[in-house]
This record gives structure tokens, C-alpha cells and sequence, in this order.
């Protein structure tokens, strides 16, 4: 129905998450009818981050630079070390505000049934960072690892080899949100809440 060149853009918006058919032809019909100045900075701005972000040298992030303007803060406390699955998670822990360590990003969680071992998660890295000594040492690993059965098992398999490193292993908390009411909650939030509860 389309010609080649605009069936190729319609499956190329395809490939981000959540876009169907319908919503990747309306986005190509808009840049190609009511915004080309938009359309050819979309296409510049990710030529270059194609060509140029990478991951960090020191935390996996992703960043243009060897290493991330986190990683190079000398204001942040480098013996807290917090283990995201990806870049998103780290965002979202500065947006909070709170936190002023620093990260090690997985870029996934350990899968085998999909073939995602320790290696594909950069796990040697992190050993390597755990065992340093002196002012690059880490006090406490925080494992921030999603609430899934994948990503409990990755928390896990991190925990013990960090323990086995005699460093302090801490998991975020999961369970109520402020706010919330606990007849929302679903059944298995509010078990895991249970199961974390803390001393008042």
C-alpha cells in the first residue's frame, strides 16, 4: 500500500516498545506530512547516539563518555555500591533523590532458560570492584534488582558472591507504597510486605 521507503520507516517504529502497527504508521505519516524539520532531528539526534553512547568503563551505564560523570563525582560516596538491571533504574533513583553512591548497571538479570549467564551481566566486573582495596573499596553492595523470580535469583547470586568478598549486602525494600490503600494491593505485594516487616 505504502512505498518501499515508507513501509521500511513504519517497520523500523515498530521496534519500540509498545508500538503496534497503527501507532507506527501514524508516527511515520506525521514526521513525513506535518514535521520533516522534527523528523530529520529525530533521525540526526540517533545517528550520533548510535555512533557514539557506550557503556561506561567503571559502571555499564550508558554514557558518551569512558566513564560516566557519576562514576568521575568526587561528591558521591564511592564505598556504596548500588546493582541496577538497567540504565532506566539508575534514572530513576536520581530522580528520587536520596541516594549518592554509586551504580553497577546489569543490563539485564540472569536468565539461563534464555541463554543469560553471570558473563553477559558484567558479574566479573562487579567481583573485580567488590575485592578492591583501600579508597576504592566498597562498604555496602545495594541490590536493586526487580521484585521477579529472575531478578531475586540475580539478587542472590550477587549477594553470596559479595558476601564471600566480606562486603554488606543490602536489598531495597518492596511492598505498600505511601499512599496507597491496602485493599488495592495485590496479594503477593502485601505478602512480601508481611514477610519484610521491620521493627517500629
Amino acid at each position: 500500500m505504502f512505498s518501499p521507503l515508507i513501509e521500511d520507516l513504519i517497520r523500523a517504529l515498530r521496534c519500540l516498545p509498545g508500538v503496534g502497527p497503527k501507532s507506527a504508521q501514524r508516527m511515520a505519516m506525521y514526521l513525513l506530512e506535518k514535521d520533516r524539520d522534527a523528523a530529520g532531528l529525530l533521525a540526526s539526534s540517533l545517528q550520533q547516539a548510535v555512533e557514539k553512547v557506550g557503556r561506561c568503563g567503571q559502571c555499564r551505564t550508558l554514557t558518551e563518555q569512558d566513564i560516566c560523570s557519576l562514576c568521575t563525582n568526587t561528591r558521591r560516596d564511592h564505598s556504596l555500591l548500588c546493582v541496577v538491571e538497567t540504565p532506566a533504574d539508575v534514572l530513576a533513583i536520581e530522580q528520587a533523590g536520596n541516594y549518592h553512591g554509586l551504580y553497577f548497571v546489569l543490563h539485564g538479570h540472569l536468565s539461563p532458560i534464555d541463554g543469560v549467564g553471570p558473563a553477559d551481566l558484567g558479574l566479573d566486573r562487579l567481583g573485580e570492584r567488590l575485592g578492591a582495596q583501600g579508597e576504592e573499596g566498597i562498604r555496602e553492595l545495594i541490590v536493586a534488582t526487580n521484585p521477579t523470580v529472575e531478578g531475586e535469583a540475580t539478587a542472590q547470586f550477587i549477594a553470596e558472591r559479595a558476601r564471600a568478598k566480606g562486603v554488606t549486602v543490602t536489598r531495597i525494600a518492596h511492598g505498600v507504597p505511601i499512599g496507597g490503600e491496602l485493599e488495592y494491593i495485590d496479594g503477593g505485594t502485601l505478602a512480601h510486605a508481611f514477610n519484610s516487616r521491620t521493627v517500629l
